[in-house]
């Protein structure tokens, strides 16, 4: 990983972990602190590591950047002149908006994008000279993909651990659903360009992760 991807990734930890332990921090609850900085960490490690993991079975190369947009407008010239850090502030207003109606139990955490590029070695491990020197979209969607699931399953497993676990549960299982979007660079816009059929079995499921995060766990 380069300097720009390990500063983003801390940053995308952070932003998590306010967005935790915000309704903490109104209270001056200052100890849930660490507790959700370690989650955060969890929650970016799990979806990180699959990513990788996949993208170099693929030989591939897979790198993270925090979610952003430059366009506001259907029209070429309605754009702002930097990328606006989405990733940073729409998580840490909607914790703040959300707080407003007594809603702490929902994260809104679209924070990350990832960009895949396949290695100058795919081209000769596999059959062909030009079909396999890209990396298809369907391959982009199950790099995708296996952060997600990754994620899913650090909620569910989080979910069956005593002692406090289930705050992190929950927020996984956020992470999973509104990064499976299909806006902007997110994760499910790529997933789903990449196949349907994978987008709407991962939103399915996360989808009922999130239902029970928001009002059983």
């Amino acid at each position: 990983m380069n300097f720009r991807e390990v500063l983003h990734l801390l940053i995308a930890v952070l932003v998590i972990s306010l967005v935790i332990s915000f309704p903490n921090l109104i209270t001056s609850n200052w100890q849930a602190v660490p507790i959700s900085f370690l989650f955060a960490f969890l929650i970016i490690g799990f979806n990180v590591f699959a990513k990788k993991a996949m993208a170099y079975s693929l030989d591939s190369n897979v790198e993270h950047s925090l979610w952003g947009f430059s366009k506001w407008g259907f029209l070429k010239q309605q754009h702002f002149n930097q990328e606006f850090p989405a990733g940073i502030f729409v998580p840490l207003f909607s914790a703040i908006f959300l707080s407003l109606f007594s809603l702490e139990r929902i994260f809104v955490l679209p924070i990350l994008t990832y960009e895949a590029v396949a290695l100058k070695t795919r081209a000769a491990k596999r059959f062909g000279y030009y079909s396999y020197t890209t990396l298809s979209e369907w391959h982009n969607s199950l790099i995708g993909a296996a952060g997600i699931v990754a994620v899913l399953l650090l909620s569910l497993i989080a979910y069956f651990l005593p002692f406090g676990w289930g705050e992190l549960s929950r927020a996984a299982a956020f992470f999973a659903f509104f990064n499976l979007l299909p806006i902007s660079k997110l994760d499910g816009t790529q997933i789903f360009f990449g196949s349907r059929v994978l987008w709407s079995i991962l939103f399915a499921i996360s989808f009922i992760f999130v239902a029970f995060a928001a009002f059983a766990i």
